[in-house]
């Protein structure tokens, strides 16, 4: 795990290279199409690259985003005629599970613009989109996906950025693989100790780390067996808040962009509830954290959103060793996950 997360810079970068022409010209069309609205299709991991997605397309593009369910497609075959000269964007590390491909071509008979982002360019999702963008991870071999996650959420970066012609943002993409070789040598283990012993907790993120914080969540169940829930910091009062007490555990993915807003307010309520505060992205003057994780702030809130899930790979597979997990293979998981 800790092998392969490691690789996403490297990858990352070369995708850039790799992707330059293929990915300007899919902004040129998707410009041109100038669609209503835009749909996702993904389950799992690829689920919250989608929600990155539709972050990035509803920020920097101004496009309503919805996330298809892929039932809707390949069990009830609902899809709307409406979907015609619509994006799909379907997202999918191996481009083989059952109900994305059955769902993708449902929606594609309906007129929907099928857009493949896959690490397998040779897929059988990628052969029935119209535009396939290759995320080039290389081979993953551990079932918890990390370098292909990272790709892929520089992939739709990439993508929405030359849709939008974001300046800044293509900008700031060629720092992407400095952002990420940093961000892989942070050291975020002086968080093991608060959550060695956890049975649950919360993970905190808000708009671009809101998808990040789910990721996060996801990885701490499937590598560590650990119960973590994933909440926007605006939401986690209505109601999620009261579950937490006194030495509960709260890691905070703090974005670094207007969505901080109320962030401070949230952590010193929390504090005062005794929770341990894990925080990522605010320094220990700025948040009454107990624990403060290390991350480079002078970037682009996009890249530092993804910076964040590069750094936390490593501290899952620490936390997992030391909870006496074995993080490269999960039991009860496989790397393609046939959902019907």
């Amino acid at each position: 795990m800790t092998q392969e997360a490691r690789e996403a810079p490297a990858r990352a970068t070369e995708q850039l290279r790799l992707n330059a022409d293929l990915v300007h010209e899919a902004g040129k069309r998707l410009r041109e199409l100038s669609p209503p609205f835009v749909a996702t299709l993904a389950r799992g991991s690829s689920d919250q690259a989608a929600a990155f997605a539709k972050y990035l397309l509803e920020v920097h593009a101004g496009i309503p985003t919805l996330s298809h369910a892929p039932s809707v497609g390949s069990l009830y075959h609902a899809t709307s005629p409406r979907f015609k000269g619509v994006p799909l964007i379907a997202i999918s590390q191996s481009g083989r599970s059952p109900d994305l491909i059955a769902a993708a071509e449902d929606a594609r008979r309906q007129g929907a613009v099928v857009i493949a982002v896959v690490n397998d360019a040779e897929s059988p999702l990628a052969q029935l989109a119209e535009i396939v963008i290759p995320v080039h991870a290389g081979a993953e071999t551990s079932v918890a996906a990390t370098k292909s996650f990272v790709c892929t959420l520089v992939a739709l970066t990439h993508l929405v950025a030359e849709w939008s012609e974001d300046s800044a943002l293509l900008a700031a993409l060629d720092t992407v693989g400095d952002v990420l070789e940093e961000a892989a040598n942070a050291d975020w283990s002086a968080a093991v100790p608060l959550l060695r012993d956890a049975e649950e907790m919360l993970v905190l993120g808000r708009g671009p780390t809101l998808p990040i914080a789910g990721e996060a969540a996801l990885k701490l169940k499937e590598t560590s067996s650990l119960h973590a829930e994933a909440f926007s910091s605006a939401e986690v009062a209505h109601g999620p808040m009261t579950l937490v007490g006194e030495g509960d555990p709260v890691l905070v993915l703090a974005p670094f962009d207007v969505a901080r807003t109320g962030l401070r307010e949230r952590l010193e309520d929390f504090a005062a509830r005794g929770a341990n505060i894990i925080a990522a992205g605010l320094p220990e003057d700025v948040a009454p954290a107990l624990t403060v994780l290390p991350l480079r702030s002078d970037t682009h809130p996009v890249l530092a959103a993804i910076a964040q899930i590069q750094s936390f790979y490593a501290l899952a597979e620490t936390l997992s060793l030391a909870r006496g997990r074995n993080p490269d293979n999960p039991p009860h998981l496989n790397k393609v996950t046939r959902t019907l």
